[in-house]
């Protein structure tokens, strides 16, 4: 019987790890890291723990070729930034980045090799239609897109469209909320712009707060159908609770932020995950003050051995019998936390047919 073998999350867990992996089980760890788009971090780790010279040397130019991408890639995300401010200061007066472009401005950790393909923006919903506009006369318009996924994404998400630049292939989405407008949260998206916190050296720039950096994390994680990545947003939440929890009233600010913005459920998955998976030092006081957020035994243990399949990395080798059903049971799940009954039905339905169609 095959046994999954997740080589990977011990490797985040303990970086030291890697000291002791053979030749043999560098070429499991790698083919999983890039399969979980985590080969640059994995890189990055290598040589702040251990140094080029301890990585076997067949091994060495898969790790550099994904440093010199991911490299690659933050310039590139870098002058797109800076296009973005200049195309949308003078409306905006402020361009609010979310997810792995603010990690990128602000240095945080899991900016640390990481490589990403679109830049999340943040603007107030009354400007979503002259955002677009200027954005449209910049380079970045609606790619091929299905009619009724466009009238999904107007009517009823957080987001617009992707907007893609057909000179460099680079994707903005362009937010009005972190969740969708039909999802069971209620979220004002302006008690998220009000504390936005300024970008050093970067005018026309902000970022999320810390707790709500982090608590968009958990809520877009831990809201989503599809874990292709979902190994590497779980760490980029280790990662930001590992730095911003040495910060002097951080985990207040977080519960305080959790209840008032009702994150409590996905900040509970959030912190419960890390820790179980990749040894996130939560605050015993911290773990106890989500207590009511727990869900209930049996939803909980079926959440465990649902996400502890999705959590693996996306390889053959990390697959079991359960990983389909448990991928389509969160799949489904999503679907339900974003949209009543009376909307998911039909969505399921249509996208259904269509799938077998294609």
């Amino acid at each position: 019987m095959h046994r999954p073998r997740d080589s990977l999350a011990p490797v985040l867990r303990d970086p030291e790890g890697l000291a002791r992996l053979s030749p043999e089980e560098w070429d499991v760890v790698v083919p999983q890291a890039r399969r979980s788009g985590l080969l640059g971090r994995l890189a990055d780790i290598a040589e702040r723990t251990i140094g080029t010279d301890a990585i076997p040397e067949r091994i060495r130019a898969h790790l550099l070729s994904a440093r010199i991408l991911a490299e690659k890639r933050r310039r590139e995300v870098l002058f797109d930034i800076d296009r973005l401010v200049g195309l949308l200061k003078d409306l905006l007066g402020t361009v609010v980045l979310l997810k792995g472009a603010a990690y990128l401005v602000t240095d945080l950790p899991p900016a640390a090799g990481r490589i990403f393909n679109d830049i999340d923006i943040l603007v107030p919903r009354a400007e979503l239609a002259p955002v677009e506009a200027i954005l449209s006369l910049g380079g970045w318009r609606l790619g091929e897109i299905d009619p009724y996924d466009e009238q999904y994404y107007r009517r009823w998400m957080h987001q617009l469209p992707p907007l893609v630049n057909a000179a460099r292939r680079s994707v903005v989405d362009v937010h009005h909320t972190v969740v969708p407008i039909t999802a069971r949260v209620a979220l004002d998206p302006g008690t998220l712009l009000d504390r936005v916190a300024p970008v050093p050296g970067m005018p026309h720039l902000a970022v999320l707060s810390p707790p709500d950096m982090v608590l968009h994390g958990a809520v877009h994680l831990f809201s989503e159908g599809e874990f292709e990545k979902g190994l590497r947003d779980l760490d980029d939440l280790n990662l930001l609770l590992r730095h911003f929890g040495t910060e002097n009233d951080f985990w207040d600010a977080l519960l305080t932020r959790a209840s008032a913005l009702d994150l409590g459920r996905p900040l509970f998955y959030a912190l419960r995950y890390s820790a179980k998976l990749l040894g996130t030092p939560v605050p015993p006081e911290v773990s106890r003050e989500m207590g009511p957020y727990r869900p209930a035994a049996a939803v909980r243990g079926l959440m465990d051995a649902a996400f502890a399949r999705a959590f693996r990395p996306p390889h053959p080798d990390c697959r079991d019998s359960l990983t389909g059903p448990a991928l389509a049971l969160l799949y489904v799940r999503a679907h339900y936390l974003r949209m009543p009954p009376h909307l998911l039905i039909p969505h399921l339905l249509r996208k259904g047919v269509r799938g077998h169609a294609e």
